[in-house]
């Protein structure tokens, strides 16, 4: 079992409300921002369906760059094993 060492920083979790505040933020930014955020000062990780989300975004050069940078954030809390299961 891996130990959990990553959290989404105040920067990021900042940023994350931002987005969830916008209007006109896609679902998928929205989303990604609720990750985020769950795992702000928390133990949370990032599920293997969010993580596909995630890496989606990181992968499409439309994404603009803030859900990039949210994208980057929750990609890197995925657990390991679930990391092995979006691999697949």
């Amino acid at each position: 079992m891996t130990v959990h060492d990553k959290s989404t920083s105040d920067r990021i979790a900042h940023l994350a409300a931002i987005v969830l505040r916008r209007a006109n933020a896609s679902a998928v930014e929205k989303e990604l921002a609720g990750s985020a955020l769950a795992q702000h000062h928390t133990s949370k990780h990032t599920s293997a369906q969010i993580g596909k989300v995630a890496a989606h975004v990181l992968g499409d050069r439309h994404a603009c760059d803030e859900a990039k940078e949210l994208a980057g954030s929750v990609l890197a809390q995925v657990r390991q094993h679930e990391r092995a299961s979006m691999e697949r």
